[in-house]
């Protein structure tokens, strides 16, 4: 295991531990969390497309900031729905699956590789997106039958397909920071994790499938 490696794994682990905790201590720890982590990744979002938008399409500058500020609100104001009318273990299910996702692809893309998924991301294969959405089930084996919402996280086609959801959302937003790191040539979003980069290299699709996830909650069609 090279170093690279190592510090991806440490640092995963520190992050989940840390976010575990502030979602589960109160909700005054967590909404200062949420803030903080939105504050963080609307920084590095308007860091990463300095290099194309400021220095060659100035114009459009100022809407690629409001269209980012826009999400990071969507995304801060999904996470306190979710937190206060679900519940907090319902937050750390939804990281879990996306996190399952995230692993699922590294492994089966290293494993088995193959065709590209996309143009956008060279390092993504179709075996990739395939083990996102078998790894994305993992923790409904976790929370098996636990009441710990309005409903039970059986082994349900309905609840797979929720998972399968998550891990498309998942996956579309880690796609879609990709496409604008490599509009702008940059390799990641920030330096601030050791292993991965910047904050929105790690949590890009959990700030997609969050807004997803409410959405679908908010209108009751899961």
């Amino acid at each position: 295991m090279d170093n690279e490696l190592k510090k991806r794994i440490l640092t995963s682990i520190v992050l989940f531990i840390l976010a575990t905790l502030s979602i589960v201590i109160n909700e005054v720890i967590f909404t200062f969390s949420i803030f903080i982590v939105s504050a963080i990744c609307f920084h590095e979002w308007i860091d990463i497309n300095i290099p194309y938008f400021l220095k060659k399409k100035k114009k459009k500058m100022s809407i690629i900031q409001l269209v980012g500020l826009l999400y990071i609100f969507i995304f801060f104001s999904s996470s306190l729905g979710i937190y206060k009318s679900i519940s907090p273990v319902f937050f750390i299910f939804i990281i879990f699956v996306c996190s399952s996702s995230d692993i699922g692809g590294f492994v089966f893309g290293k494993l088995i590789g193959g065709k590209k998924l996309t143009k956008i991301s060279p390092n993504k294969t179709i075996s990739g997106s395939i083990g996102s959405f078998i790894f994305s089930t993992i923790p409904l084996f976790i929370f098996f039958e636990q009441n710990y919402f309005n409903f039970n996280l059986n082994l349900s086609l309905k609840n797979i397909l929720f998972c399968f959801f998550i891990s498309i959302s998942n996956q579309l937003g880690d796609l879609i920071i990709s496409y604008f790191k490599r509009l702008n040539k940059v390799k990641n979003t920030g330096n601030i994790l050791p292993g991965h980069g910047g904050l929105l290299d790690r949590i890009d699709g959990i700030i997609f499938a969050i807004p997803s996830v409410y959405i679908l909650m908010y209108f009751q069609i899961f």
